[in-house]
């Protein structure tokens, strides 16, 4: 196919849900939400639900917690050898120590640099580009190890809901007062989230104690809309997925399943199904998971694509949770009972705020 693979694995979530990969899939599959009620109060003073650890947490924790979980699925003679990378996806860091005008605290690059020292990393990078940035930080990833600038890469997102964030998305309107429903008729906005997650991509199969999948790339592009709405076509996210596919060379019909962004706000869903519908892959199985971890931001991209690794390791898709009736103008197939069949690959998408739009391909290893 001419395309450029890297090696994907050693993926690693801590949520509301669970404290590892496999203990998060494990809930997913038993369609059991990390969303609760009465979190945040909005301007009424309503309670809000969202996907928020019992305890305040620090992202500096969370992010070392998860990040030492994928090194443990490593060969570590192979990851250590000089050329590796650290990225840091997040879209606020550590914000709060705002509050104590702690600016360097607040950089998103010393938050970067302090989790690529826990890596031995040579070098680390920031990814910050709205809620992308977990899928577009994995595709920088892929492409600098393609480039042969790296051998290996740990890619790491994490965000926190803090006032700051919970403020932004409710000057918007577009938080729920219920928990999120993707694609439902009834949706009315997202659910905010919690967490970290992790993967490593690398040149070698070798450098994973488990076998990896195959990391085919992936685009990104920018339909520059509007600062927080996104294309009424969809024409941003079918540039980048048409263009992934043919990276990959591959066709709409080679996809099994698709993780889409799911925001459960009315104009992303709207936009994601218009999308599709262009690429005739409407009656692809589609799924969202923010109706189980709530949109957790900067740490979005990399944990739907980490519980994706493993559908394709079990070939087992879990359901859209919160969905019941369709509520886009175009026909999606929206996964509503398990889907349990032999898997070959899926493709992640992600849109954000000012037009971006990022897509990537995984599959499974090919010998």
């Amino acid at each position: 196919m001419g395309r450029s693979v890297t090696f994907i694995g050693a993926e690693n979530i801590i949520s509301p849900l669970g404290t590892t990969a496999e203990e998060n899939y494990s809930k997913v599959l038993a369609g059991q939400s990390g969303i609760q009620e009465g979190r945040f109060l909005d301007r009424d003073g309503d309670l809000m639900p969202a996907s928020t650890f019992p305890e305040k947490q620090s992202i500096h924790k969370l992010l070392k917690s998860c990040i030492e979980g994928s090194l443990a699925g490593l060969n570590r003679e192979e990851f250590d050898n000089g050329r590796t990378l650290f990225i840091l996806s997040s879209t606020k860091g550590d914000i709060e120590k705002l509050k104590d005008r702690d600016l360097p605290a607040a950089s998103l690059q010393q938050l970067a640099d302090q989790m690529g020292e826990l890596v031995g990393a040579g070098k680390s990078i920031t990814v910050s580009q709205a809620c992308i940035s977990g899928v577009l930080a994995m595709i920088m990833a892929h492409d600098l190890v393609v480039a042969g600038k790296y051998d290996s890469v740990l890619v790491a997102g994490s965000d926190l809901v803090s006032e700051f964030v919970h403020a932004g998305f409710h000057s918007l309107f577009a938080i729920s007062g219920k928990p999120c429903r993707p694609y439902d008729k009834d949706r009315n906005g997202v659910s905010l989230g919690e967490a970290a997650a992790s993967v490593v991509i690398s040149k070698n199969a070798s450098t994973f104690k488990s076998e990896p999948l195959d990391f085919l790339g992936g685009t990104s592009s920018n339909d520059a809309n509007h600062i927080s709405g996104p294309s009424r076509t969809g024409e941003g996210l079918v540039r980048s997925v048409t263009k992934t596919l043919k990276n990959s060379g591959l066709t709409s019909a080679d996809i099994d399943f698709i993780n889409a962004h799911g925001t459960a706000t009315t104009f992303n869903d709207e936009m994601e199904s218009i999308a599709f519908d262009r690429m005739e892959m409407n009656t692809t199985p589609l799924i969202s998971l923010k109706g189980y971890f709530g949109h957790t931001l900067g740490a979005a991209g990399i944990i739907e694509t980490a519980i994706s690794l493993q559908s394709l390791r079990t070939n087992s898709v879990p359901v859209n949770i919160g969905y019941t009736e369709e509520g886009t103008s175009k026909t999606l197939n929206i996964v509503t009972d398990t889907l349990e069949k032999p898997l070959k690959r899926f493709l992640k998408t992600a849109s954000g705020f000012g037009g971006c739009n990022a897509s990537c391909i995984i599959q499974q290893h090919e010998l």
